[in-house]
C-alpha cells in the first residue's frame, strides 16, 4: 500500500514553519514539500507517511498551532496524477 499524503493550507510563514515543526514532531512523517501563495500570506504545506501518521500530524497542526488552517485533508494512496503534481511542486522548491 502507498504512502499517505496530507495537505494543510495555513496563512503566513511562520505559522507554516510551526505547523511543520508540531507534525513533524508529532509523528512519524515527512515533508515532502511547501507553496507560499500570495507573497507567503498563505502556505500550503505536503507531508506523507503512513495513514494514520500523516492523520495525526494533521490534526495536531489545526489543534496546536497558532494560525488555524484554511484547509486540510488527508489523501490515502492518492492517484499517480497526484504525485506527478506534488513532485513538480517539491521539483521546483528544491
Amino acid at each position: 500500500m502507498g504512502k499517505a499524503y496530507g495537505f494543510f493550507e495555513i496563512p503566513s510563514v511562520t505559522a507554516a514553519v510551526v505547523a511543520i515543526d508540531i507534525m513533524c514532531k508529532t509523528a512519524e512523517v515527512e515533508l515532502v514539500t511547501w507553496e507560499k501563495k500570495l507573497g507567503g500570506r498563505l502556505v500550503t504545506i505536503i507531508i506523507r507517511g503512513d495513514v494514520s501518521a500523516v492523520k495525526q500530524a494533521i490534526e495536531a497542526a489545526a489543534a496546536n498551532g497558532i494560525k488555524d488552517p484554511v484547509c486540510k485533508v488527508v489523501i490515502p494512496s492518492p492517484h499517480e496524477e497526484i504525485l506527478k503534481i506534488v513532485n513538480d511542486s517539491a521539483n521546483r522548491v528544491s
